[in-house]
């Protein structure tokens, strides 16, 4: 383990902030732990849960090969999420027990209206972050 001033900056890597309203999905024993504590203490609060009913600006899904269907996932973390809030999908890297292939998320991202625009290595994980399409309303010049 690394002492905690030589840390990766997981939090600085995702765009979490101070005061962002952060929901985790999919946590399992296999989570990192580190992770989870370098964005709680970044946006100065705990982690919600699937049962809030909170506006969130940044969901963080932990999502593994045979957690089921992502499309379906991807809705569901959609309904909390602020208009211009951030799905992180962090999956396990190439060679370790539950690795996503890149062109799941990739595929799965569009059907569920989303757009990935970067990816963020995170240790065992790898975070690819998805933003919803901006509305046809949000891009009219008036």
């Amino acid at each position: 383990m690394v002492a905690a001033d030589g840390a990766p900056d997981y939090a600085q890597r995702l765009g979490i902030q101070k005061d962002q309203v952060v929901q985790e999905l999919g946590w399992d024993s296999d989570t990192d732990d580190d992770i989870r504590l370098d964005i709680e203490e970044a946006s100065g609060s705990e982690l919600l849960d699937e049962d809030t009913d909170e506006v969130v600006d940044v969901v963080l899904l932990w999502w593994r090969d045979d957690d089921g269907d992502l499309v379906d996932a991807l809705m569901d973390a959609i309904t909390p999420l602020a208009e211009d809030g951030v799905i992180w999908v962090l999956t396990p890297k190439t060679g370790q027990d539950g690795h996503v292939h890149p062109a799941e998320i990739a595929e799965s991202a569009p059907t569920a209206g989303l757009m990935q625009t970067s990816s963020a290595n995170l240790g065992a994980w790898i975070g690819s972050r998805l933003v919803q399409r901006k509305s046809k309303a949000a891009g009219r010049h008036s």
